[in-house]
């Protein structure tokens, strides 16, 4: 008997975290994937544009959400995904990452007694002020099957009570979507399009409200940026929230005119990791590119007070920033020596297939 699973994908990391485990699937005769996107991204440009960089087929069900408030969305995509669960009756739901989609999709399909399995399971931040975390504990709690990136994660399950039998470590699912597109991000060349020299810049993201809805703190980032620039040139490409939070705090024309500082559009998959493999430093807020930055050994300082991936930090190349200490920590980056990489246990390329026998295991009778 053929199983059919639902891959769900909503926002920009979970595209990362989707496509190599589809395609493992999709080798696989026991089960039929079937991916369904919630529309949480609606935006060509940090969503459909991923589909096509990561060789993701139009999805089977697009259940066209958009955007709203954390409620709003939830309760929405909730709504939309159990009809389609009672239409399609999945044999198994996998979610992924944290944002309001994997919350809504794993509470939706538990709703109905469908089994559910959380990829990236385990991840904790200690920060319940972050709607990603209340994702993560909530669709953790209610998941049957548990795959986690690091030990730390499993431990972080186990403090909470999950029985083991629930937790499988199987790694770093974002590392497969990199060495999956190596050789087509190296000829990518994202600094030369950009005239700038390998290992000569750095890459900045931001898009977090701590950062950029608070005036005062977006105007010392910028300040700490531009001060950064006149000594490394700098990429950011802007986030649609960060781009309106600039021109609403009258920032835009400052850093837009700042030397050295070369502001973006959002850019796809392959075009960014082409950037930040050849970056001297990274500077973010994000969750995912302090895994990649780690893997590669490149600098990456978050501007974040915590992280729910603390073995980036442990064993990896992250370092927590404040906007506060961003400027000094910019500066030391600058002047120290390039980070080797380390090994990260099962942070190897081969998640997707050690899912899938995972996966396989929990459908057999």
């Amino acid at each position: 008997m053929t199983a059919t699973v639902h891959l769900i994908a909503a926002a920009r990391p979970n595209f990362m975290k989707v496509a190599p485990l589809l395609h493992e699937l999709r080798r696989r005769a026991w089960c039929r994937p079937v991916l369904v996107h919630t529309g949480q991204h609606y935006d060509a440009a940090m969503s459909d544009v991923f589909f096509r960089d990561l060789g993701l087929p139009a999805p089977d069900h697009h259940l066209g959400v958009g955007s709203g408030s954390h409620a709003e969305q939830t309760a929405a995509v909730m709504v939309a995904y159990e009809r389609l669960c009672r239409e399609t009756q999945p044999d198994w739901v996998i979610v992924v990452g944290d944002v309001n989609s994997t919350m809504a999709c794993a509470l939706a399909a538990k709703k109905l007694c469908l089994p559910v399995a959380h990829l990236e399971a385990g991840l904790r931040s200690g920060d319940r002020t972050m709607p990603e975390e209340i994702n993560r504990v909530v669709t953790d709690a209610v998941a049957d099957l548990l795959w986690t990136p690091s030990a730390d994660a499993d431990d972080n399950l186990r403090r909470e009570g999950v029985d083991p039998a629930r937790i499988v470590l199987v790694g770093n699912i974002m590392i497969d979507s990199f060495e999956m597109l190596r050789d087509r991000i190296a000829a990518e060349d994202g600094a030369g399009r950009m005239g700038l020299a390998k290992g000569r810049y750095g890459v900045v993201t931001l898009h977090r409200p701590a950062n950029v809805d608070c005036r005062e703190s977006l105007e010392r980032i910028v300040e700490a940026l531009a001060a950064a620039a006149a000594r490394l040139p700098l990429v950011l490409p802007l986030h649609p929230r960060t781009r309106s939070r600039l021109a609403e705090f009258d920032l835009l024309h400052r850093l837009a005119a700042t030397p050295g500082l070369h502001l973006a559009e959002p850019l796809p998959y392959i075009a960014f990791m082409s950037l930040v493999a050849s970056a001297r430093l990274v500077a973010t807020d994000s969750g995912g590119i302090q895994e990649e930055t780690s893997y590669l050994g490149i600098p990456c300082l978050t501007l974040r007070p915590n992280t729910e991936r603390p073995i980036t930090v442990e064993l990896g190349t992250n370092r927590l920033v404040s906007v506060e200490t961003l400027p000094g920590a910019l500066t030391e980056a600058l002047g120290g020596a390039p980070a080797e990489p380390r090994s990260i246990p099962l942070w190897d390329g081969r998640t997707a297939p050690r899912v899938a026998e995972s996966l396989e295991r929990a459908c057999r009778p």
